[in-house]
């Protein structure tokens, strides 16, 4: 049986206990005294000149593309048949050498993307779906974990986050079974001091039990995505009551953060989000500064912005150089930036862009009126799906447009079926339509929700 299913099946005190013991291990191993040394480091380079991160980052592009060229089977092979030395490639303007990496030929090419550098007893296997639906697993490093956490750490810090601050949190971990109809819909993980409220029961029946929990447990972050936070504060707002305290912080990843969720947040909230943008892979990281101004974080990755074809802003193409498990040199993330001009006031070094236009999805509604969002996770482990995207036209139903890799097989969707259905239940209808491709917008982006429902569109509620 499936370890979510049993953890589903445990009693509440048990699930409690389940979520913490879990919590207990990320703390003794991704927040080792390795993460502390990265952490460090990390706020010295935010200290940094222009000159000398950027020449921090070249040295690192250097070192890594070397690695690449020498100990991965594509990379290999690519600079053989492109007759590309990689000792030409020293600047992030050099990488114009190398072709853009899509993430379908990652997924083609499967362990030839794999260092032959690093033992397989260190890898990890990390999941991700990005904004495309279709499902890619990789490896990579626990020091690689750690360097990326630590740069999310140290946006963090600059807004006042004590890593040991109790955070409410609201994304996309199913903690508490969609069957449970009545409080409590969270879970905690008390060696990491979280609160992980469910995504999945965010229904208007069941919003006065969320805010009541944090008014009991006044938590001093506020941790989530934009669209399950918009959710609560239009609630707050329509309801005019509030949480009986500010919250120090409310930051939101996973989704690009619109203007009017920003807005509805801070007037019922009485806090401005702040917004990080990263992934997975590891290949681009833009956090935002107390000027409300995104930074590229030039120390973490190599980021190119790649003008679109028809002049609409730029696409997001970025090098890791934190992964010697699986480099991807030049990987299209499949978003989207509007760039800025000019420094930040605060004094930090690097590139700045006004904002990210990239994973912006409409809600799913449920039959019992829940709207949810960020349905990415059911994707992760679907290697055999290349694209994938969900249209609703009534309650209670949806259609998952699949787009078939060459290895799709009927196991494919039953456990495509078992994914969907572990996150919103067995009321709501669930069609499977396979289609040949899906439609793009004018600068390439798939939308992967699609709600013709007025209570599903992104943008609704605005309190």
């Amino acid at each position: 049986m499936h370890l979510e299913n049993i953890y589903h099946k445990l009693p509440i005190a048990l699930q409690n206990i389940g979520c913490s013991l879990v919590g207990w291990k990320i703390c003794r191993t991704r927040f080792g005294p390795p993460f502390w040394r990265h952490l460090q480091q990390a706020e010295q380079r935010a200290k940094w000149s222009d000159d000398r991160l950027l020449a921090y980052r070249d040295q690192r592009i250097r070192e890594f593309v070397a690695h690449a060229a020498a100990t991965v089977p594509y990379y290999r092979r690519l600079f053989r048949e492109q007759g590309i030395d990689p000792r030409q490639i020293r600047t992030l303007d050099d990488l114009k050498q190398l072709p853009i990496l899509s993430k379908e030929e990652v997924q083609n090419h499967g362990r030839q993307m794999i260092s032959d550098a690093v033992p397989p007893r260190q890898h990890i296997i990390a999941h991700t779906s990005g904004t495309t639906g279709g499902g890619l697993r990789f490896a990579t490093t626990l020091d690689a974990e750690q360097q990326q956490f630590a740069v999310w750490a140290r946006y963090r810090r600059w807004h006042g986050v004590d890593l040991k601050d109790w955070c409410g949190y609201f994304g996309g971990r199913s903690v508490v079974p969609l069957s449970q109809t009545c409080p409590p819909f969270w879970r905690y993980n008390r060696p990491g001091r979280h609160i992980f409220f469910s995504g999945y029961h965010l229904t208007p029946e069941n919003l006065p039990h969320y805010a009541a929990e944090l008014r009991r447990r006044q938590p001093p972050w506020i941790h989530g995505y934009p669209s399950l936070l918009a959710l609560l504060a239009a609630h707050l707002l329509d309801t005019r009551s509030d949480l009986g305290y500010r919250p120090g912080n409310v930051t939101v990843s996973a989704e690009s953060l619109l203007s009017q969720q920003a807005e509805i947040i801070e007037r019922a909230l009485g806090v401005r989000p702040t917004q990080h943008y990263g992934m997975a892979e590891a290949v681009a990281n833009i956090s935002e500064c107390e000027r409300g101004k995104l930074h590229v974080d030039e120390d973490f990755a190599a980021v190119e912005f790649v003008p679109n074809p028809d002049g609409c802003g730029h696409k997001i193409v970025g090098t890791n150089f934190t992964n010697p498990a699986t480099p991807l040199l030049r990987y299209d993330v499949q978003d989207t930036a509007t760039l800025s001009d000019g420094p930040c006031s605060c004094g930090r070094p690097g590139r700045t862009i006004e904002d990210v236009d990239g994973r912006r999805e409409d809600y799913v509604v449920l039959k019992n009126g829940a709207r949810v969002g960020r349905m990415d996770h059911v994707f992760k482990d679907l290697i055999n799906i290349r694209e994938a995207q969900i249209y609703q036209q009534r309650a209670g139903e949806i259609t998952i447009r699949v787009v078939r890799r060459d290895g799709y097989t009927p196991a494919d969707e039953e456990q495509l079926l078992r994914e969907t259905r572990q996150r919103i239940g067995q009321d709501t209808k669930v069609l499977i339509q396979y289609v040949d491709g899906l439609e793009r917008s004018p600068t390439g982006k798939l939308r992967f929700v699609i709600s013709d429902l007025q209570e599903g569109k992104l943008g609704q509620p605005t309190g």
